[in-house]
């Protein structure tokens, strides 16, 4: 495959990951950032290392394979399909949808138009968790009937929670609600928080019903993503076994009960990926779950590959209908925490 081009729509939080992907990965990647002003492109160009224009005219002629779509979450779709219907394939940043409008929107859009979107939902593809789906998906602990996951928000869970519990396509029934709680700040994006100061933070707690009968429990608060006293964590249970963080208690073939450490699993598709950095997280094994950026980074980059594959005759890395899926499931639980333990199902949701 030759050098894949993107444009990367946004100067933001997570539009600087594709830039920094792109510096990371010269012999692979090249990328533009189209921002809205000469200040944004002078932070983006000092902060990744990538290139960096203004007006549209010169990202076009950039000759990009593909643009990466990463602006704020109430202009996200519209920016999106703009570029869609001009004839480019679209990578757009999660949530595909944030409000049931836009959802029925996308889901039009994407019925009636021939373009191609895909939405860069990652957290399946981080080393630290492929093993563990890989393990499920195989039938190493028999078939999945409950999940706990306290690890991503909204969306992102309900991609992970579809793949832990096997639940393509399945309608379900979900309660909860959400409460406050106080904790000591101890970290951030910008780092380390020592003053030793007092945060009121939501927590939201979801109970799903699936109609296979399979069940899940979604438990998190945002504050478990920057705390050094927060951790994050997954259980799946199958009645041969089960995968809780990083280890696999099962029965072998014999009927034996094992006890494996789940190591991280960088797939062969993805090999000109590697760093030093995820060679050694590969190389020690730890008990709890660590989802480092260099993990994130490799999850987009690996997105980033998919699209030119997808381009070349391949698949989606993955396609809007899922995104929506979970955009839905997000919107329909927001709905459960505004009314505590008040039943809601996807067959009288928004999607």
């Amino acid at each position: 495959m030759s050098k894949l081009r993107y444009v990367i729509v946004g100067s933001g939080y997570r539009a600087e990951f594709y830039g920094r992907i792109a510096s990371s990965y010269p012999e692979l990647f090249e990328a533009l950032f189209l921002c809205r002003s000469e200040e944004k492109a002078d932070l983006m160009r000092e902060k990744t290392g990538a290139a960096a224009v203004c007006a549209e005219k010169e990202a076009e002629a950039f000759r990009p394979d593909f643009v990466v779509v990463a602006v704020n979450k109430s202009s996200i779709a519209d920016v999106s399909a703009l570029w869609a219907e001009r004839g480019y394939a679209v990578l757009m940043e999660t949530p595909a949808a944030s409000s049931v409008e836009t959802l029925k929107k996308l889901w039009a859009f994407s019925r009636e138009k021939d373009v191609r979107v895909a939405v860069a939902e990652q957290y399946h593809r981080y080393p630290e968790l492929l093993s563990g789906l890989q393990a499920v998906r195989a039938g190493r602990i028999g078939r999945p009937s409950f999940a706990c996951l306290s690890l991503a928000h909204d969306y992102h869970a309900a991609s992970l929670i579809r793949r832990m519990l096997l639940t393509e396509g399945e309608s379900y029934i979900l309660r909860g609600e959400r409460f406050v709680n106080a904790i000591v700040e101890t970290d951030s994006r910008e780092g380390p928080i020592t003053d030793g100061r007092i945060a009121e933070k939501d927590r939201s707690v979801l109970f799903v019903e699936y109609a296979s009968g399979k069940r899940a429990v979604y438990d998190f608060s945002g504050v478990q993503y920057h705390s050094f006293l927060r951790s994050r964590h997954l259980t799946v249970r199958g009645e041969r076994g089960e995968w809780t963080d990083n280890l696999l208690l099962f029965l072998d073939a014999e009927g034996k009960p094992r006890r494996e450490k789940l190591c991280q699993v960088l797939p062969e598709a993805y090999a000109s990926l590697d760093t030093p950095m995820l060679r050694a997280l590969r190389e020690n094994w730890r008990p709890d779950l660590r989802l480092e950026n260099c993990q994130d980074e490799f999850a987009m980059a690996s997105m980033l590959l998919d699209m030119g594959r997808w381009l070349d005759g391949g698949t989606s890395p993955y396609t809007l209908e899922e995104a929506l899926a979970d955009a839905s499931f997000y919107l329909l639980s927001q709905k459960a925490l505004e009314m505590p333990w008040k039943a809601f199902s996807s067959e009288d949701g928004v999607f």
